[in-house]
This record gives structure tokens, sequence and C-alpha cells, in this order.
């Protein structure tokens, strides 16, 4: 591989001049960076970026660290932020926490360590130690989905909005007897949505009953339980709203197991629209969260944060839209 003196060599110049307009670092006559560039082409030079970072403190790459597998609602949302970031000219180095707290810090402290200009996180559950570590290092961070922290920027959905949607489309159909199986317990978005419910439940004139609402699903099998023991109740709830797209799945599959009939014997509605939605039978009532919206403006927050680190952080929440479809009707 040709070096920079080998580059200099053949454009004329001194290794200075090409480290210059490689590095951008000084202003160099276009005559000259039309030579050394021209050069550079020919030869098939590739700059060394770890070199290059280590003396203009930058190296044009991003971490994020967000449940990339275990979640499938975040791969728009990953798709969304690597798209804005390549347009950009960043590199995003992706790593999935497993909403574990002890992987979220290791991975956070290994980006920081491979000296990213910036980290855009999913927050996981209490203890937050990554958090307190990228506010202790003073690394450029936006928070994405879950609303954890006001240090840092953070953006995501309008919870309270979307689920007084959902519960007036449920009770639109007369159903007085409403369940909720919520998320992964924990998490800044499980808490929103429980305490949504709960406002949307009164604001309709409906009790909030604790024994129609499961809190502690951390999968699709929890999920599954928990709608088992909600419909096995001596008076169970007639409808059943779902927190995430894993807690829909998980109680389609008890509601089945079960034998009852969507929405003939019980309605479904919920949060995290996916694209197989359309597929199941009937269709499901879902809202739908502006994935790519999402992603987009994480990655903005994030160039921006990295160019002044002095501005005061800002939460950005985005609209849900709520997808009726045949998961809904009148109770028997």
């Amino acid at each position: 591989m040709p070096t920079m003196a080998e580059v200099a060599r053949r454009a004329g110049v001194s290794v200075s001049t090409v480290s210059h307009v490689v590095n951008r670092t000084r202003f160099v006559s276009p005559e000259k960076a039309k030579l050394i560039n021209d050069a550079i082409s020919a030869m098939g030079y590739l700059p060394n970026e770890l070199a290059r970072s280590l003396k203009v403190s930058i190296t044009n790459s991003v971490g994020l660290a967000i449940s990339a597998i275990s979640n499938p609602y975040f791969t728009d949302i990953i798709c969304a932020v690597e798209a804005e970031c390549a347009r950009l000219g960043l590199m995003v180095f992706l790593s999935d926490t497993q909403d574990d707290p002890d992987r979220e810090l290791s991975v956070v402290q290994a980006f920081h360590q491979r000296r990213v200009d910036g980290v855009i996180l999913a927050p996981s559950g209490a203890p937050q130690r990554a958090i307190d570590y990228l506010a202790e290092k003073k690394l450029p961070c936006v928070l994405i989905d879950r609303f954890a922290d006001e240090r840092f920027d953070q953006i995501g959905v309008e919870n309270h909005s979307a689920m007084r949607a959902l519960i007036d489309h449920v009770a639109s159909f007369g159903h007085k007897r409403i369940g909720f199986v919520a998320g992964q317990p924990g998490l800044a978005t499980t808490r929103e949505r429980i305490e949504a419910f709960r406002s949307a439940m009164a604001a309709n004139g409906l009790d909030c009953l604790p024994r129609y609402l499961s809190a502690g699903n951390v999968d699709t099998a929890a999920a599954t339980a928990s709608t088992r023991a909600i419909l096995s109740l001596p008076s169970p709830p007639t409808a059943l709203v779902t927190g995430n797209n894993m807690t829909t799945i998980g109680a389609v599959r008890a509601i089945r197991e079960i034998g009852l009939a969507i929405p003939g014997d019980l309605s479904l509605a919920g949060f995290d629209d996916f694209e197989w939605a359309d597929c199941f039978e009937p269709r499901l009532t879902l809202v739908a969260q502006p994935c790519a919206e999402i992603g987009r403006q994480a990655a903005a927050l994030l160039i921006a944060r990295i160019a002044s680190t002095a501005a005061e952080p800002r939460a950005v929440r985005l609209h849900a839209t709520l997808h009726a479809r045949a998961s809904c009707g009148s109770p028997r």
C-alpha cells in the first residue's frame, strides 16, 4: 500500500502538504490540492483513519447501542440512523445491548474507547450505569425511544396521546372491562404507557382494575403467560390492549391456545404496527410509530450535539398513528 511520502513524491510536494489536504487541517492552493488528489487516486492511497483521528480529535463515527435482535421494532430505526449518518459521511458501529444494563455499560465503554464522536442509545432499565458513564465522560449522546434522563437529547413518540387514541377506539365499541398487557418492566416506555393507560381509562369513565394489568413481560413467552392468566379470571376483560409488538404476539398466541376468536370473543389492539400485521386474521388494530423519522431525527440531533455541546438538551416527541383494522368489535 502506498505511503503519504510516496504520494508527496509523485505530486511534487512536501509530506506536510499532503497531510493538510488529507486531514483538511490547513488551506492548500487548488492547484496543489488537485495534484495531490490525482496522485492519491492514481496510487490508491488510503489514509490511516486512526492516526487521522488522533490528530483532528474526530473519527467520523458514531456508536448505536440498541436492542437490535431481541426487539424487531428497532430494525427500521437502525436503518434510518445508518442512512442519515451515511449521508453525512459517518460510519455507524452497531451493538446489541439485549436490554441488559451490564451489557449496555460494556457496549458504551467500548464505543468510548474506540473514540466514537457520539452515541445513540436506547437505554435499558435500572440501574442506569451506562447513562451515568456517558454523562461523566461528557460523550455526546442521544437517547432514543425511551425518555430516561433530561441531561441528554431524547427522541421518541408521544405515548399519552397514542394510548388515548387506542382506549378511545376500543371503548367506542362499548367495552367496559379492558385489560393491558404491558412491556418489559423498568423501561421508561413501559412506565409511560401504563400511566397513559390509567389516564385514558379514567378519561373514558372506566375503572382500571389491577387484576387486568400485567407489567412484567420481558418477552413473548411472558406475554403469553400473562394473557392466559388475565383471561382465566372469573370475570375476564372483553378487550385487551398490548404495550408493544412482542406482547401483541404473545397475546395472540394465548388467545388462540385458549380457543377464543378475535374480535368475536375478545377485542385486541396495541402498540407497534409491524410489516406482517396485515397477515394476521383478523387484521390487527395497532399504533404505528414513525420509526424512520425517529431514526433520522436521532442522527440529526446527535450531529448537532457533537457540533455544540453547550446547547440545552432537547426532548422531541413525535406523533404515532392509529391504524384501525378488524380486531376490535362489540363485546358479547
